[in-house]
């Protein structure tokens, strides 16, 4: 094996070859490998530990609903690995699994690698099947978790929504994140809420097969965060895993031959149905999984956000700050990336102008060299960026609004949306109104629910 070299298209075969969790460590290891390649090791580490210390009876439940969360997390965070040479062949060695969750597996992979696939002229409809023949297991027990929201924080608007929705409504959340990142970890110290900061480490092969040829690209990190946070929520002896993904997530970019791909189909309602379902079916019957937002549209978030400026200087929704490798904006805002574009458009029909102006730094609406990157926004001669960016209607309908406002409307691309743009355009399909209505389609229990539109409402 010491002599085995990474070569994507002769690559056959994936293995899902172990997993494991160290309770008195709170360490979790992840094992893959490509043919008969060297084992490619993955650790979550999970603060809190040791677990399993109270009642025999109710942790041997909890065991073995952590046992099967864990395996959920293999194979899903199996992605990344997978991707590096998409094999014909996937294979699992140490335990088996049953025909839904071999469907729940293959649905995620195909759709949450679609961007992936269409970047790299490959078509995984068909190709990836993973194994099954054990027996569909008994429907898993409640645990008697105790009412705590774990809230998955990324920097960026939409989970500080979350999180000051559910401090208004008196429910207990705990602010969670995986990695490093500093300015989450800003982010969430400014909440003043209790944090768990989760750390996982990829095998470090992976970067070095990707410097020899491998298939790189986007892939399903929010399915796969999702699945770290279950596993979290259990050890801690929680009910509720939160996200803070938003009705616009399920739209993508339409385009010419390809039909839709959506860069975020694993924050989408499609994806988040299909696994909140499972793991309460599956994993444990009273931990659920569900999007705070998911009835909003992202215009309907922004609006929500401008409601306090706790965060002004803290937060930011600009990817470059969240790249594993490479260069970070030397400020929290790059200012020309697609995110940094669609959350100045979005916040400006809700916030005075100079405190958006200040967030950035600068006017990105009054730069002319930014005209290509609001066109893809406005899906005007371009498709909608492969982003986490809302729907081309909510990116028209912002600007015709500014357009109609003294402050912004002599800025170059508001007058340019007037003069150019609008014309060509429905007048009915540019209201603000219609977009910030609450959507019935979510997972959010009842109970919070009612309390939640009431808020959303006020």
């Amino acid at each position: 094996m010491s002599d085995w070299k990474f070569e994507r298209d002769r690559i056959r075969s994936f293995r899902f070859v172990r997993c494991g969790f160290d309770a008195e460590r709170g360490v979790a290891e992840l094992v893959y490998a490509f043919d008969d390649g060297p084992e490619l090791v993955e650790t979550v580490t999970v603060p809190g530990a040791p677990f399993f210390r109270g009642d025999a009876a109710r942790d041997g439940a909890r065991r073995t609903a952590v046992e099967r969360a864990l395996r959920l997390l293999h194979l899903i965070a199996g992605v990344s690995y997978y991707k590096a040479a998409v094999p014909e062949e996937i294979r699992i060695e140490s335990y088996a699994i049953d025909a839904n969750t071999a469907a729940l597996l293959e649905t995620l992979y195909v759709n949450g690698l679609g961007e992936f696939a269409y970047r790299n002229g490959l078509d995984l409809h068909g190709r990836i099947r993973f194994p099954h023949g054990a027996a569909a297991p008994a429907a898993a027990p409640a645990l008697g978790l105790r009412a705590q929201a774990l809230v998955a924080i990324g920097g960026g608007k939409d989970s500080l929504v979350s999180i000051e929705a559910l401090r208004a409504l008196g429910a207990e959340q705990t602010v969670a994140w995986i990695g490093g990142s500093q300015l989450i970890r800003a982010c969430a110290e400014r909440t003043g809420l209790p944090t768990l900061n989760i750390g996982r480490q990829l095998a470090p092969q992976l970067f070095d097969y990707n410097r020899e040829g491998a298939w790189n690209g986007h892939i399903p990190v929010t399915v796969l965060n999702s699945a770290i946070l279950v596993l979290a929520a259990l050890l801690h002896g929680v009910d509720q895993v939160v996200f803070s993904n938003e009705r616009s997530a399920s739209y993508g970019s339409l385009i010419e031959g390809a039909g839709e791909v959506n860069h975020q189909w694993s924050k989408g309602w499609a994806c988040e149905r299909a696994f909140g379902e499972y793991v309460q079916r599956h994993v444990a019957a009273d931990l659920r999984y569900y999007s705070l937002l998911r009835p909003l549209s992202e215009l309907a978030v922004a609006r929500q956000f401008a409601r306090t400026d706790r965060y002004d200087a803290h937060f930011s929704s600009c990817n470059r700050n969240f790249h594993i490798l490479g260069e970070r904006p030397a400020n929290r805002w790059c200012g020309v990336c697609p995110k940094c574009h669609f959350v100045f458009l979005a916040l400006a029909p809700f916030m005075p102008k100079p405190r958006l102006v200040g967030i950035f730094g600068r006017n990105l609406l009054d730069d002319p060299a930014q005209t290509g990157g609001f066109d893809a926004l406005l899906e005007y001669r371009n498709h909608k960026p492969f982003e986490c960016v809302g729907e081309g209607r909510e990116s028209r309908a912002a600007m015709a609004a500014l357009a109609e406002r003294p402050e912004w409307r002599e800025d170059a691309l508001v007058e340019r949306f007037a003069r150019e743009i609008r014309p060509q355009l429905d007048a009915d399909e540019l209201r603000l109104e219609p977009l910030l209505a609450l959507d019935g389609e979510h997972r959010i229990p009842p109970a919070l629910w009612e309390r939640l539109r009431a808020h959303f409402a006020a």
